[in-house]
């Protein structure tokens, strides 16, 4: 009966540490491709909280805009960023996941094909 209780809970304790979000906080950079397909160095600060995710990115002109909708579940990332440009909001989905210490990321937006780049850790 020992047995079957240790594998049990060893099986138990397995899951758990699967279900526990990957901690990425922290800056991460890459090189994400702009819309004439130019890459530009970019910035991400993010913040993990649970299975909440906060934080920014650096766009152009150095600006920081705000992360919203942040999600992380395992080793899979989701946020949204929204811009405002000539009075109309622009907003872009950003979904990734955590491969090592890379992140490999997707970028979707309206009238756009999707846009795949790699983020690693900043030292």
């Amino acid at each position: 009966m020992s047995k079957k209780l240790v594998f049990v809970f060893s099986l138990l304790l397995a899951f758990a540490l699967c279900a526990v979000a990957a901690d990425i906080s922290g800056k991460w950079t890459g090189q994400v491709p702009g819309r004439q397909g130019q890459a530009r160095e970019t910035s991400f600060t993010f913040k993990v909280a649970g299975e909440t995710l906060t934080g920014s990115m650096a766009g152009g002109q150095g600006q920081e805009v705000a992360l919203s909708e942040g999600k992380i579940s395992g080793d899979t990332i989701s946020f949204v960023i929204v811009r405002e440009r000539n009075g109309n909001q622009m907003k872009q989905n950003y979904s990734g996941k955590i491969v090592g210490e890379e992140i490999q990321m997707k970028r979707e937006r309206p009238n756009g094909d999707p846009v795949t780049f790699t983020l690693k850790r900043a030292n």
